[in-house]
C-alpha cells in the first residue's frame, strides 16, 4: 500500500484521541432533568445538564453518547483491523479503511460544528483533520489498473447503483421535507433547538448525497472510479445506519419523541445495507499482480 506509513501514524493517532473522546462521552450518560435554555427562536430547550454534553440538548446528548459507543465498540476495532489488512495488499481492507475513515470524518466533522464548545473542541478538531487526510491518502493509493482488475463481472453494479439512488434520494427527501416548509412559513425548522444551523443536513445534502449519486452513476457505468467510491460511500453508509439505529435507540430511553418514520427506516435501513455491504465486499476481487504498486511503494518510501 502507498504512503503505508503516513496512513498508519494518522491513524495510530485517529485511535488514540477517538478512544478517549468516546470513552468520555460514554461516562457522560444520565442527565440531570429539569435544565432548560431559552433559544433566540423563544424555544424552550431542556439541557442534557451532565458531563461534555451538559450544554447540548437531551435529544442532542443522546444521539452524541449513542454514535460515541458504536465508534469505541465498532468503529475503532474496524479502522485497526482493516489499516492492518490494508498493510499486507488486501484491496477489500483499503476499501473497508477508506469506508471507516469516512465515517470518522463525517462524525467528528459533525462534533466539531455541532456540539456545544466543551473542553473536547480539539480533539474533535484534529480528529476531523487527521480523518481528512488519512482518508485522502487511502483514496489516492489506488491504481486505476487495480482497481479494473477488483471490478469483478459478479458484481450486480446495475442494482447497487439503483439502491443508492434510491436510498439518496430518500435521505434528500426527509430532509428537505424537514427543511422546506419552515423556510416558506418562515418558522423555525423542527430539530433546531437551541443551535445556530441544521449542521447534518448540510453535510447529507452538500456531500454525502452528491457524492453517493456521483458514485452510483459511475458504478453502474463500470468505471473503477464508481467502484471505488461505491464501495467507500456503502461501508460509511453501514457504519452511520448503524450510528442512527443506536441513536433511535438512546434517544428512546430518553423519552425523545421522534416520528414512525425515524423509529422504523432507520433500523430496517441498517439491516439492509449491511447486507448489501457484505455481498458488495465478497464480489469483489483480489488483484493477481502487485509488482508494479511494490516499485511504486519503494519509491515513495
Amino acid at each position: 500500500m502507498k504512503y503505508k506509513k503516513s496512513i498508519c501514524v494518522l491513524v495510530f493517532f485517529i485511535v488514540g484521541l477517538s478512544l478517549l473522546a468516546g470513552i468520555i462521552g460514554v461516562l457522560s450518560g444520565g442527565g440531570q432533568e429539569g435544565q432548560t435554555f431559552l433559544s433566540i427562536h423563544e424555544e424552550t430547550v431542556p439541557l442534557y445538564g451532565k458531563g461534555i454534553y451538559k450544554n447540548d440538548s437531551i435529544a442532542a446528548a443522546a444521539q452524541a453518547i449513542a454514535q460515541d459507543l458504536v465508534t469505541v465498540l465498532l468503529g475503532i476495532p474496524l479502522l485497526i483491523v482493516s489499516c492492518m489488512l490494508a498493510g499486507k495488499k488486501s484491496i477489500r481492507a483499503r476499501i473497508l479503511l477508506a469506508g471507516t475513515l469516512a465515517y470518522f470524518l463525517y462524525t467528528y466533522m459533525s462534533y466539531s460544528f455541532l456540539c456545544m464548545y466543551n473542553y473536547l473542541f480539539l480533539v474533535y478538531v484534529a480528529l476531523m483533520s487527521l480523518s481528512f487526510f488519512a482518508l485522502v491518502l487511502v483514496m489516492i493509493s489506488f491504481d486505476r489498473k487495480e482497481l479494473g482488475q477488483a471490478f469483478g463481472d459478479e458484481i450486480p453494479v446495475k442494482t447497487i447503483g439503483i439502491l443508492m439512488i434510491i436510498f439518496t434520494c430518500a435521505i434528500a427527501l426527509m430532509w428537505t421535507g424537514r427543511i422546506i416548509p419552515p423556510l416558506i412559513g418562515k418558522e423555525t425548522p423542527p430539530g433546531l433547538e437551541h443551535y445556530t444551523t441544521l449542521v447534518i443536513q448540510v453535510m447529507d445534502l452538500g456531500f454525502v448525497i452528491p457524492i453517493s449519486l456521483l458514485a452510483a452513476i459511475l458504478l453502474m457505468g463500470r468505471k473503477p472510479v464508481g467502484l471505488l467510491l461505491a464501495s467507500v460511500m456503502c461501508m460509511k453508509g453501514a457504519t452511520m445506519l448503524t450510528s442512527l439505529t443506536a441513536m433511535v435507540i438512546n434517544q428512546a430511553l430518553a423519552g425523545v419523541e421522534m416520528s414512525v418514520f425515524e423509529i422504523v427506516i432507520f433500523p430496517l435501513a441498517n439491516i439492509l445495507v449491511l447486507f448489501g455491504v457484505v455481498i458488495f465486499m465478497k464480489k469483489i476481487k483480489e488483484p493477481e499482480v502487485y509488482e508494479m504498486i511494490d516499485k511504486q511503494e519503494g519509491q515513495e518510501e
